[in-house]
């Protein structure tokens, strides 16, 4: 059967509405991209001007993939344990919405606002560089090819921890253990980018392409788990 773009999208403003009536989530979306985006303001803003080619041999904007990574995989493994707290599962689930509609829409839901946060950290990122570091520093930190990696890896990493906090979701019924362990799993990601940004891994061509099919690969294969979990005889009878 063919995806319904109306379905879908009432699946988004519905998910949309429950993520902004809950605290935790909202809160979630403010703090931890702030503490990831302490690090490296700090670092940047007590180096002088002849500090700045320190900056040439490192790839300090590559922390802040953090971001993408754990704040969707937060969000998204309140997606069905979420559910269950308010007793909205099985009445969504016994609706005419096709799972693959179901899935598609809370994994947007999840995304959109992700995707949001993380570009908005990384422009003030920027912002502040531009403003208050010494002279040579921004020149030195933000590169072409360092802001492109921002821009391309960003939806990939949160999509690939959408997937892991949905599957997570599905097998929890408590939020918060829900949340610490797509927080948990994610974190082999994020250790991968910070080995990167602290120049422990190469920061060449072949492994931004490494990565990059790496997380294409993941992101095929995080829809088809994601999918198959989304069974709703199996869900319906843990949720009770």
């Amino acid at each position: 059967m063919r995806l319904s773009r109306r379905r879908v999208r009432g699946v988004v403003d519905k998910e949309l509405r429950d993520l902004r009536r809950n605290s935790n989530v909202v809160y979630t979306m403010l703090v931890l991209p702030l503490i990831f985006l302490v690090q490296p303001v700090v670092e940047v803003l007590t180096l002088s001007a002849h500090s700045a080619a320190v900056l040439r041999r490192e790839h300090t904007l590559t922390y802040l993939l953090a971001i993408p990574t754990l704040v969707p995989a937060a969000l998204a493994a309140y997606a069905i344990v979420g559910e269950r707290l308010q007793g909205t599962l099985e009445p969504l689930l016994s609706t005419p919405v096709q799972r693959r509609e179901l899935i598609l829409g809370k994994a947007l839901a999840v995304f959109l606002p992700s995707l949001a946060v993380a570009y908005v950290v990384f422009a003030l990122f920027v912002i502040i560089v531009e403003l208050f570091s010494a002279a040579g520093v921004a020149g030195a930190l933000l590169r072409t090819p360092y802001v492109l990696a921002q821009v391309i890896f960003t939806p990939l990493l949160a999509t690939w921890s959408i997937w892991l906090g949905m599957v997570i979701s599905a097998r929890f019924a408590d939020p918060r253990a829900a949340t610490q362990v797509a927080i948990l799993v994610s974190l082999p990601t994020v250790a991968i980018t910070s080995l990167i940004a602290f120049n422990v891994i190469p920061a060449n061509l072949r492994v931004a392409l490494g990565f990059g099919v790496g997380l294409l690969v993941l992101n095929r294969i995080g829809w088809r788990v994601a999918t198959a979990v989304f069974d709703r005889e199996r869900l319906i009878t843990g949720s009770r």
